[in-house]
């Protein structure tokens, strides 16, 4: 018995079943059926290879695979390659990467394009029974033809050719006899029925186009719906598992394999993501990529899965967010903040802690020695014992965030102020005496502050004065510098793909997505490699970046902030 059907026996009572989504739910129930007994679960990601994938295609991903994982299957990576004018090889490649770094492995690496042989002997199969016939109304003609959702299609003045005038005519399609677009293949179902799908969908177009794959061998190419289904039934797939946009073409799917008499797949739909502040549309993706404003599919702000990893995004934290979602029949928008919180929630697990400022304001310790340096302890990480220290370097002048002080502060304002005191996180407590600024500007360039040498963090009880506030800084003398780009959300709407009236998604962009500042950074990060992750203390996290980081120009990706609890104290006061 199979790993599935052991399953399925185990798991039957109705108080198991409220454990298991409704697609594990169904497949549970098919393993008890006579036709299913003995076999094991096979599932399959079929992507097209026209662009990069994105947040909702790893959603489809982590559910064909986390079942097959589950039920102890199989599961197919298929390329449904049968519109040659929008593919690439770059796309195929890309695909696969991304798969393999979500962290799953296909049992079988297959292209529709495999079985283009087959699927036009099965063509050929229809025509012979008088359930396929070439058509030469155009593209526009058949659409006016199908009708409307509320009023009957009527049939085509070619539905009635002789079998052996379609076999002829479609011969000669194959031979490239034909203009591009000038004649089908149709499927001779019911012009009346209620689904537009079943209204003699085309099967074949002619098209000049090269192949990925094929090269120039074929100027006929299979519809997504005639290769779809018959692709699964060769690889034998038990369930087919697909969003909810094809579920009206379900009972097409279906009457493909019936009439076929081949292996019959069972469709199940469940809802695709959709995100606030994304956009999913693959056709929209490729405008912002060929209209430049984005910088490639794997611009951080994408929500591509390369995107997302070169923001700093981790396998395990998009794993985490298609679980916490789950899987629904119905449509509904997942907040953007689920999936930052996965990412913090995992990068807090793993990132090592280190000291940044942005937006530096120099600090001088009048009475610190000139010349001096100190290194201090640092935890890498709190959230691992194992993760250790390091040494920070400390000298007489730092740097700290602007923002970290106010002349005019409010009294919930724990940080530096005019004669006020903090302690600098693994250091000193210090206390501001006086503000430079520059004469012609008004711009505080300077604060001179006095340290409080019996303060230093860990050297014993002077060492515990409390004071309310603690801020970090990097040392003037001993840090580094990088490029730090702040990526923000893309669009400003929560749903930019509804555009108002007259309007584009365009309109939605927000200009503020990207924001580049030079940071000075504690010395550790001249070490760092490619697509490190770290915790910018008080800051959020960043990654190195995985393509223009280097040590000769450190250059990191804001991946997603801290909480800032001093935002919501100010919009309190105010």
């Amino acid at each position: 018995m199979s790993a599935a059907n052991s399953t399925s026996d185990t798991n039957t009572d109705d108080s198991s079943n409220r454990h298991l989504n409704f697609i594990e739910q169904e497949i549970e129930k098919d393993f008890q059926l006579p036709k299913l007994m003995g076999k094991h679960l096979s599932t399959r990601f079929p992507p097209e290879p026209n662009g990069y994938l994105h947040i909702g295609h790893a959603k489809s991903i982590c559910l064909n695979f986390g079942l097959a994982q589950k039920y102890h299957g199989t599961c197919n990576l298929r390329f449904d390659d049968t519109n040659p004018s929008k593919e690439e090889q770059e796309y195929v490649d890309s695909i696969q990467n991304d798969v393999h770094w979500l962290g799953f492995d296909w049992d079988g690496l297959y292209y529709a394009s495999d079985y283009f042989d087959q699927l036009y002997q099965w063509a050929i199969d229809l025509i012979k029974v008088g359930k396929a016939f070439v058509c030469d109304l155009t593209g526009d003609q058949i659409r006016e033809y199908r009708g409307t959702l509320t009023a009957p299609g009527k049939d085509s003045p070619y539905r009635d050719r002789s079998i052996e005038e379609n076999l002829e005519l479609f011969e000669r399609m194959k031979q490239g006899q034909f203009p591009d677009g000038s004649r089908t293949l149709r499927a001779k179902i019911d012009m009346s029925a209620p689904n537009i799908n079943l209204r003699d969908p085309v099967m074949y177009r002619v098209l000049r186009a090269h192949h990925h794959r094929t090269g120039d061998k074929w100027c006929i190419y299979p519809m997504y719906d005639w290769a779809h289904g018959q692709s699964d039934s060769i690889e034998g797939i038990t369930h087919s598992i697909c969003t909810l946009e094809f579920e009206d073409h379900r009972p097409l799917y279906n009457w493909f394999c019936e009439n076929l008499g081949i292996f019959h797949p069972r469709q199940i739909e469940f809802a695709r993501l959709n995100l606030s502040y994304t956009v999913m549309s693959k056709r929209k993706l490729l405008q912002l990529v060929k209209e430049n404003h984005v910088r490639g599919w794997d611009d951080p702000r994408m929500p591509t899965i390369s995107g997302l990893r070169r923001r700093g995004y981790t396998a395990e934290s998009i794993r985490s967010f298609c679980d916490r979602i789950g899987v629904a029949k119905f449509y509904s928008t997942i907040d953007v903040t689920v999936l930052e919180n996965s990412v913090r929630e995992h990068l807090n697990q793993v990132a090592n802690r280190v000291m940044v400022v942005l937006r530096p304001l120099k600090i001088v310790l009048t009475n610190y020695p000139e010349g001096k340096v100190e290194w201090m302890e640092a935890t890498n990480n709190p959230e691992d014992a194992g993760a250790g220290s390091r040494q920070v370097p400390f000298s007489r002048e730092l740097w700290i965030e602007r923002e970290d002080f106010m002349e005019e502060a409010p009294k919930k304002f724990f940080r530096l102020k005019p004669g006020g005191e903090v302690r600098l996180r693994y250091a000193y407590i210090i206390k501001c005496e006086e503000i430079v600024k520059d004469p012609e500007t008004g711009e505080i360039t300077e604060l001179r502050c006095i340290y409080d040498p019996d303060t230093r963090s860990g050297s014993g009880p002077a060492a515990e004065r409390k004071v309310k506030g603690t801020i970090h800084w990097v040392s003037a003398q001993e840090g580094v510098q990088a490029e730090v780009r702040l990526y923000d959300r893309l669009f400003l709407n929560e749903d930019p793909e509804n555009a108002a009236e007259g309007g584009s998604f365009l309109d939605n962009l927000n200009p503020e997505s990207l924001e580049v500042v030079t940071a000075h950074c504690e010395p550790a990060l001249a070490k760092a490699v490619a697509g490190e992750r770290f915790q910018f203390e008080r800051l959020g996290y960043f990654c190195a970046d995985e393509k223009d980081f280097s040590p000769q120009r450190l250059v990191f990706n804001r991946t997603v902030g801290l909480r800032d609890s001093w935002t919501k104290i100010q919009a309190k006061d105010g």
